[in-house]
């Protein structure tokens, strides 16, 4: 029986699996969740001078209140712990982690980085990631975990005190946080533009294949 993610023969192969494409759709809803209710939490205990707007921020009807606001962020919290897991584990059961996220090298990077910016990275082939991608999934993933790490810190600083001397503290776990929002939304503004640059991409996590219509080479089995 094929692997979940290495079916015998590479035409027939879609782009991305099925459980990719939910498990991808399933952690972007998480994340907005988490970002937006995060912002409102944020507003009740700045760490800076500043406040997010509340018409951007989840927590009730238009802004919302401290209390949905948790709610909001522990539901998103689940399901992006949940969910997160399960991603994680289907991509190293089916060895597409190896496949598409290995080798990054310091090298490979600056060289498809300065590809791209010379319009000259070619992203004919869908399956295959540049190294430029690779390491920006890397690091989202390892963004990802920090972010869980110093959120358990910040809502139960008591319970976790290994964790929390190992970020340096509550006031420290609060701002590593924080930064690690920041990261995750530079992260996904930019994987937004390079969707707009290449729209292919938003049809194959869509629906499972880079154009509207099916075609004999993607439905093949």
């Amino acid at each position: 029986m094929p692997s979940l993610d290495h079916p015998p023969s590479k035409r027939s192969a879609p782009p991305q699996p099925l459980w990719l494409r939910i498990t991808h759709w399933l952690n972007a809803v998480a994340t907005v969740v988490m970002v937006m209710s995060g912002w409102r939490i944020y507003n009740a205990s700045p760490i800076f001078d500043f406040a997010f707007p509340g018409s951007i921020t989840l927590g009730g009807w238009l802004g919302g209140w401290l209390g949905g606001a948790l709610q909001w962020h522990f539901a998103g919290m689940w399901l992006l712990v949940l969910n997160g897991l399960a991603y994680l584990a289907l991509n190293l059961v089916t060895g597409r982690f190896a496949r598409r996220m290995l080798p990054v090298t310091a090298r490979g990077v600056l060289r498809d980085a300065w590809l791209a910016l010379t319009a000259r990275l070619s992203h004919a082939d869908i399956r295959h990631y540049n190294q430029v991608q690779r390491a920006a999934y890397l690091f989202a993933v390892a963004d990802l975990m920090l972010l869980v790490a110093s959120g358990l810190v910040t809502w139960k600083s008591v319970q976790f005190p290994l964790l929390r001397e190992l970020l340096g503290g509550y006031d420290m776990a609060r701002h590593i946080h924080f930064y690690c929002m920041a990261a995750i939304v530079c992260f996904v503004a930019i994987h937004l533009l390079m969707v707009v640059l290449v729209p292919r991409s938003l049809l194959v996590m869509l629906l499972g294949r880079t154009t509207l219509r099916s075609t004999a080479k993607e439905t093949t089995s």
